[in-house]
């Protein structure tokens, strides 16, 4: 049975901060019921809400899609910075994808929060190439994915370490006790993530609903210091991958559930009942989460179906423009595009095989129709940029920003990021 735990938070009279928070006070951690506790029943409302969310998912990036790897890279992308964003992070895909290039080409490149979405693409790369392959999911690739996500942080001497000492999300920095939710103490933590991973590794359950049940699981029990929103949401893909429902693409579902954050946070609160897990508490709980997580599955489904339509437009009206010769290097550097929007000429030695005149062609063949232009003033490396591939993920990011899809009639619901006109 769930459990509320109240402790007393023991004064410390040198602590920074002001008085009243160096005081002893009283606060109330919550541990949740293991998952392998719950006897799923869903009613006939929310199973066929489960089959439209799967049939949305096997719908898209099927056989017979063209490109799809390079789909998946981008759509990998802008999974990793909506994730980011959520905790705060705010980069966006253009400004990434410029330092990520020039730290490839080996240009200096300081920005620490552009590092840190780095660290969270790793992460989910490692997630969906590594992680939901391996036979059974342990907890030892949970903290791997951790390891990954920290590792060019500000904190990268906690990647990959479960806490040792109690968290808090909300209130003050100094102390729990007003804190809008407290996570179980550290002594519960390695039990729950044994459980979280045996259930994980169920095949007798609906994807969709593991995916979500693990990641509001995850997000409960809070195992590391920071970090734990954007592995949680990396971990939904993992189940997502593992269950076949999302086997050669992310779909962006943390760009859904930005949209309605507080409808998230309130989704997680109803998960986090209190009671029998069989009870009437537990159940509404879990299907209230549920319907939440099932909504942003379609949404995002949906979302990058729309993406995929217009970057394929795209390449079309590139084709028609360049009329490359086929099978030349400015032939096989078309579609790799879509995936690497900031390129250098020996990016496109790298993803084209050509030789280093060729692929120096191919670039000035792009940069006189229009479709690449040259950015930065360095001279060895220089750098290329698709433009009009940030326009679309720019109106891709502020229509899923709305609950319609059209910021004509609806104002985004969060930040994204200023329409410019690409050339």
């Amino acid at each position: 049975m769930s459990q509320q735990i109240t402790a007393v938070w023991q004064a410390n009279p040198d602590a920074y901060g002001p008085r009243k928070h160096r005081r002893p006070c009283e606060y109330t951690a919550y541990v949740p019921d293991l998952l392998s506790a719950h006897a799923l029943d869903f009613s006939a409302e929310l199973t066929a809400d489960i089959v439209d969310a799967e049939r949305a998912l096997a719908a898209f990036g099927g056989p017979g899609e063209r490109h799809l790897e390079q789909l998946a890279r981008f759509l990998l992308r802008a999974e990793a910075v909506a994730s980011s964003k959520i905790e705060g992070l705010q980069v966006n895909s253009r400004r990434l994808a410029r330092h990520e290039a020039k730290l490839a080409a080996g240009v200096q490149d300081k920005d620490a929060t552009a590092d840190a979405v780095l660290g969270n693409v790793k992460a989910m790369d490692l997630a969906v190439q590594s992680v939901a392959l391996v036979e059974n999911v342990e907890v030892k690739d949970l903290l791997d994915i951790h390891r990954a996500l920290m590792e060019y942080s500000d904190q990268p001497e906690i990647a990959g370490l479960i806490r040792t000492t109690q968290n808090w999300i909300g209130g003050n920095n100094f102390n729990p006790c007003h804190a809008a939710f407290v996570p179980p103490p550290p002594e519960f933590v390695e039990t729950l993530l044994q459980d979280l991973c045996a259930f994980v590794n169920r095949d007798d359950l609906p994807g969709t609903v593991q995916a979500g049940l693990a990641h509001a699981q995850f997000e409960t029990i809070h195992p590391f210091m920071d970090g734990n929103g954007r592995t949680g949401r990396a971990l939904i893909h993992v189940v997502l991958k593992r269950r076949g429902l999302a086997k050669d693409f992310v779909p962006p579902i943390s760009l859904a559930l930005a949209t309605r954050a507080s409808a998230y946070v309130d989704g997680l609160s109803s998960f986090r009942y209190t009671g029998s897990p069989d009870g009437r508490s537990a159940l509404d709980g879990l299907r209230d989460w549920l319907d939440l997580f099932l909504t942003a599955t379609r949404r995002a489904t949906n979302d990058a179906a729309a993406l995929q339509t217009s970057l394929a437009n795209l390449e079309l009206d590139w084709r028609a423009s360049l009329k490359p010769r086929k099978g030349s290097a400015a032939d096989r550097l078309l579609p790799e595009l879509i995936g690497h929007p900031v390129i250098s000429a020996e990016d496109v030695m790298r993803l084209t095989g050509a030789s280093r005149s060729a692929a120096f062609a191919a670039v000035e063949s792009y940069v006189e129709v229009g479709i690449l232009q040259p950015i930065g003033n360095q001279q060895r490396s220089r750098l290329y940029e698709a433009s009009k591939v940030f326009g679309i993920l720019t109106d891709y990011e502020r229509a899923s920003a709305t609950e319609s899809g059209n910021t004509r009639g609806e104002q985004p619901k969060r930040a994204v990021p200023y329409r410019h006109n690409s050339s």
